[in-house]
């Protein structure tokens, strides 16, 4: 679990790398906590402010790197997210930013797939659906924003990896879940909070 405190340390860490990439200036090397070497997911998470649409979306979903290495790399992918065009610098007062730190993915093992939505807990679990060379994630945060059941969350991660809703009853497909911390910008460059995940029984 990250503190608060991490949390406040990595957002600001992400603003910064965002601010300096989009303006074409050097990535900051700041002093962070020995925790921030333990290898780790993350996404980082840009909306606009005040309407809160999505701006972009990238992240590394599996603990392959130090969290701070996650975070470069996420922080600055996100700004060319190619989903929408190339974040530009008068953007930047007009976006806040959002850090997710995540778990260790882990393979959902069922006898079939109509078994799948059991083991599921909407706002606790993020999902990444994978068949063969087709991959999609879906955050935590995302189901409980879209006000998804366990089906529909399961329909639109397939979705995501380009397969078809029904995908997740095929037996070829792979259903992991992974838990998140989130934490984000009131407004831009503004005080952070963490995103307390309601973990519902919908």
């Amino acid at each position: 679990m990250f503190t608060l405190e991490d949390g406040v340390r990595a957002v600001r860490f992400a603003r910064d790398i965002i601010d300096h990439h989009v303006q074409g200036k050097t990535i900051p090397q700041p002093t962070l906590p020995e925790n921030f070497n333990d290898h780790q997911g993350a996404f980082v998470t840009l909306h606009t402010y005040p309407q809160h649409d999505l701006r972009g979306c990238i992240g590394i979903p599996t603990p392959i790197m130090p969290l701070k290495q996650a975070l470069v790399e996420a922080a600055k992918s996100t700004t060319h997210d190619p989903r929408f065009p190339t974040l530009q610098p008068d953007e930047l007062e007009g976006v806040i930013v959002e850090v997710s730190i995540l778990s260790k993915p882990m393979l959902i093992k069922v006898n079939k797939p109509q078994e799948l939505p059991k083991h599921i807990v909407i706002g606790r679990d993020g999902l990444i659906v994978e068949q063969g060379m087709f991959k999609g994630l879906l955050l935590p945060q995302v189901p409980i924003e879209q006000r998804w059941n366990k089906e529909e969350f399961l329909s639109h991660t397939c979705m995501k990896a380009g397969l078809t809703p029904d995908a997740w009853f095929d037996r070829f497909t792979k259903v992991y879940k992974f838990s998140g911390q989130v934490f984000k910008e009131i407004k831009p460059h503004g005080d952070i909070e963490e995103n307390k995940l309601d973990g519902s029984s919908c």
